[in-house]
């Protein structure tokens, strides 16, 4: 089986972690759970940071002269400012970061749909935005794995986030090591997983993994990260997935029988169609590269991204998203 790095992940602490929610709970989640068992968790509750105790008033976003503000309505406390700080040092300090769970909707961790109001009294929403924290992730780490543990219940979303929190830590494992016929090996082995996600990045990555100017290994490697944060920035499209699965079925063009070439033709039909996943037509080309004993094609990332058992085949209880 395959071996990979751990991550190392910055979670939401009352995620599975700790009853530090403000009213005094703990979340469980299956998937945070799971994947405990392949990541270091680094934990941050921004709310306890700032001096909230447990369990305490809820807080939430209020729009003020085109500012959004941190309140807690119960006390009329402003708590913008201590967030923005802490914000600041903690994500400043923060040192081999491959990715962030964060808590879903909250007016402090959430990243996308955090409801704000006109007043700190009771009111009906004007809109969502981050929250403090979560968007201050986004502006301050560019390109990491940041998810909420909400939007992780979806399949196609997890499976994106899985991918890049695992190649991004693969990448930091090669700065460790420092060497760059390590940064060319990793660049080898990505090679169709980062074809599916943009070409055009990928012409650059190989120009960069190949030194050709003998720059200074921590240039080339920061130079690189930049370049692979940026290829990843959005899911592989499933235009762009059939095309390797073409430039793969190459490598065994000659040595199919008309039966099984027409059996894959009709599986990547089905595929494009949105009729079978994935993986149809994965296992047919994984199963081939074992078969011809393809050294090449069996280190491909694109064949197995993250670890095998965090793989599913269901989507929190609802049908795969094809």
């Amino acid at each position: 089986m395959k071996s990979f790095p751990r991550p190392n992940v910055v979670l939401s602490n009352c995620l599975e972690l700790s009853a530090c929610r403000y009213n005094g709970q703990v979340i469980h989640d299956d998937f945070v759970k799971k994947l405990s068992n392949h990541v270091n968790y680094i934990p941050v509750c921004p709310e306890v940071s700032i001096g909230l105790g447990v369990p305490r008033f809820p807080i939430r976003l209020v729009s003020q002269e085109k500012d959004i503000r941190l309140v807690q309505p119960a006390t009329n406390i402003d708590l913008t400012d201590k967030m923005h700080n802490f914000c600041n040092d903690f994500l400043s300090s923060l040192k081999d970061v491959d990715g962030f769970i964060l808590k879903f909707r909250s007016p402090s961790c959430g990243l996308k749909d955090v409801r704000f109001y006109p007043k700190a009294e009771k009111s009906a929403a004007l809109g969502k935005t981050f929250g403090l924290f979560g968007g201050k992730v986004l502006e301050m780490l560019p390109g990491l794995a940041v998810e909420d543990e909400g939007r992780l219940r979806s399949l196609k979303i997890r499976e994106y986030f899985l991918t890049k929190l695992f190649t991004l830590a693969s990448l930091r494992e090669v700065r460790r090591k420092g060497k760059i016929s390590d940064l060319a090996n990793f660049h080898a082995d990505n090679k169709f997983l980062l074809m599916s996600y943009n070409q055009k990045e990928l012409r650059v990555l190989g120009n960069i993994a190949a030194n050709r100017d003998d720059k200074e290994l921590h240039q080339t490697l920061t130079e690189y990260e930049n370049h692979l944060r940026e290829s990843m920035a959005a899911p592989a499209r499933r235009a762009s997935n059939i095309n390797v699965f073409m430039h793969i079925f190459g490598y065994f063009s000659r040595q199919l029988s008309s039966n099984e070439k027409q059996f894959f033709f009709e599986t990547l039909q089905l595929y494009r169609d949105g009729r079978v996943p994935f993986t149809s037509a994965l296992g047919l080309l994984k199963g081939w590269a074992i078969r011809f004993q393809d050294e090449y094609l069996t280190r491909q990332t694109f064949f197995e991204p993250f670890p095998v058992d965090l793989v599913e085949w269901s989507d929190a209880g609802r049908p795969i998203e094809l």
